[in-house]
């Protein structure tokens, strides 16, 4: 059996899931100041009566590192970084303790000009003294040469817990996001590193010994230990989640919208023929734009709890929450108490639920029934314009999804899919206002859970091999290897190959699960001087590509 976990904002669901059933699903109040104990109480209440060393796999999927970023709860760390001619690092400051230090790379990988030893030993007792524990060191070309940032690293390793370097964080170029990318991983580790050594403390207490996986922003997933290198991929796992619950039941051959409907947001999402959409250079949240791959969502602050206010004759839904809907104990009205005004939901304190609509109904000169559907209404319109806009935007550039490049194509859903706890009740409420099949996905309300419980690991490495020089490369994995001159195509994606699994491995993937491998870029350049060829330049990247583990199809069904 294996487990899925999904913490959201107002609600965390989890499923226990077998070969062919759900055999448990919970949901539980998201508690935003202690998401242990959150997750605890789901473990607790899912593996009651159950033989612990049933549980083979459990996966979770949390919004810590997000909500870390959008309330701006992360520790100072510090930062070096060194870029040589052509660009000032200034510009890319990501705090009080940045530092641009002496020493560059060119683009071949060729030192232009050493590192300063003694100016990275006096900036390291300086942040020592300021009570920095954690660092990050970027060059601006380390996936061509990482020999500086491993230099720095030496250096600093006896004053600092951990140092993280720019070359692990992608193959891709791109110096600003990757100063930005390391800084984060730095400045999350901390309270990542404690929430998951948690989790995995109370489950041995239970007798549970199965890998704990993270679910990533871009659907797959990787083992507890590594993502303790890269904290900052779990940003955004959430909606991830939610896109995998519903590619199950989304048509072929056509493109479909996601709406994850949750008690504080609404996560928005698209799939073309099953494919999620993909960002194609790396997520941006706040002021961070970072080479985290990532499946491509957006979310807009409305949800079932969103407080609903009169101003100036008009409906205000969100964006804040205060708390529960009336009918749960909460002291505002909310699109969830509309929906028991309208006879839709029988659950919770119906009375509640009413007085907090007649209140505001008073305001609109509006029989109760009416002003509750006015708010149904408005909250289906406010989801959907968002949801509209998003494709205007998509359908003005390039389109990407996981598997491809889609030149041209303009994105036209015929569907939508719906999930989370409201699920239900909008879907009919959005088909006839918007004229779309809408379909509220089976198990609506876990539907994200039973996506991060199924969800398979997924990783890429970036190659680079140069005949000139006599070396393929990929930094990111610490690889490098002599090579000949007749070093050919074959041979790059061989290599790749074989760097992948080793990778989707020790990143905790099941050896069943690593025949879904594609080739996402390819390019070769001669090396041309003085009117004669030198050699040739290879570059590839493949993947793993994002998708369902195998052997749990009867679930759903």
């Amino acid at each position: 059996m294996i487990i899925g976990i999904d913490v959201g904002g107002t609600n965390t669901d989890a499923v226990l899931l077998s070969n062919n059933s759900i055999e448990k699903k919970v949901k539980v109040s998201t508690d935003s100041a202690d998401l242990f104990h959150t997750v605890l109480a789901c473990f607790t209440n899912l593996l009651d009566g159950i033989n612990p060393e049933e549980i083979k796999r459990i996966v979770i999927s949390t919004t810590l590192t997000t909500n870390a970023i959008v309330q701006q709860n992360m520790n100072p760390v510090g930062m070096i970084v060194s870029a040589g001619p052509g660009i000032d690092p200034t510009n890319f400051k990501t705090g009080e303790h940045y530092y641009c230090v002496t020493g560059s790379i060119n683009h071949r990988g060729r030192e232009k000009a050493p590192v300063n030893k003694m100016q990275i030993e006096d900036i390291a007792k300086k942040m020592k003294k300021d009570g920095i524990e954690y660092v990050g060191v970027v060059s601006k070309f380390c996936v061509r040469n990482p020999s500086h940032e491993i230099l720095i690293k030496r250096i600093l390793n006896k004053f600092f817990k951990k140092v993280f370097l720019g070359h692990h964080v992608s193959g891709n170029l791109n110096f600003p996001r990757r100063i930005a990318t390391t800084h984060l991983n730095a400045a999350v580790f901390s309270l990542h590193k404690s929430f998951f050594e948690a989790v995995q403390q109370s489950l041995k207490e239970k007798g549970i010994t199965a890998p704990i996986q993270i679910l990533k922003a871009d659907g797959g997933t990787m083992s507890l230990e590594s993502s303790l290198s890269f904290p900052g991929q779990t940003v955004l796992s959430g909606p991830a989640a939610s896109i995998l619950g519903a590619i199950p039941y989304a048509p072929e051959k056509q493109d479909a919208i996601v709406l994850d409907i949750g008690g504080t947001t609404s996560d928005i999402a698209f799939l073309v023929d099953k494919a999620p959409l993909l960002e194609p250079v790396g997520i941006r949240r706040g002021q961070y734009k970072s080479l985290i791959r990532s499946l491509l969502t957006d979310s807009k602050g409305i949800g079932g709890d969103s407080t609903v206010r009169v101003k100036d004759k008009e409906w205000i839904i969100g964006p804040d929450r205060q708390g529960p809907a009336m009918a749960f104990g909460g002291s505002e009205p909310t699109p969830t108490d509309a929906l028991v005004v309208l006879g839709l939901m029988n659950e919770g304190d119906q009375e509640n639920a009413k007085k907090g609509i007649h209140k505001i109904a008073q305001e609109m000169n509006l029989p109760d029934a009416e002003a509750a559907d006015q708010i149904f209404k408005k909250c289906c319109s406010i989801i959907l314009k968002k949801t509209f806009e998003m494709i205007d935007k998509l359908n003005s550039k390039p389109v990407y999804t996981v598997h491809e490049f889609l030149e041209g194509y303009k994105i036209s859903p015929r569907k939508i899919l719906l999930l989370g706890g409201p699920a239900l009740y909008f879907a009919k409420k959005i088909e006839e206002l918007y004229h779309i099949e809408t379909v509220a996905v089976p198990e609506s309300s876990v539907a994200n859970a039973i996506g991060a419980a199924l969800a398979r690991t997924t990783c890429e490495v970036s190659l680079n091999a140069d005949t000139e020089q006599g070396i393929v490369t990929a930094h990111e994995e610490d690889f490098a290897e002599p090579i000949s001159k007749t070093y050919s195509d074959d041979d790059l994606m061989e290599a790749a190959y074989t760097l992948l699994k080793e990778k989707a491995m020790n990143s905790g993937a099941d050896p069943d699960n690593l025949d879904e491998v594609e080739v996402v870029e390819f390019q070769k350049f001669n090396i041309v001087r003085n009117f004669s060829p030198r050699g040739k330049i290879f570059r590839t990247k493949m993947q793993l590509k994002p998708g369902l583990i195998k052997g749990f199809e009867d679930v759903l069904q």
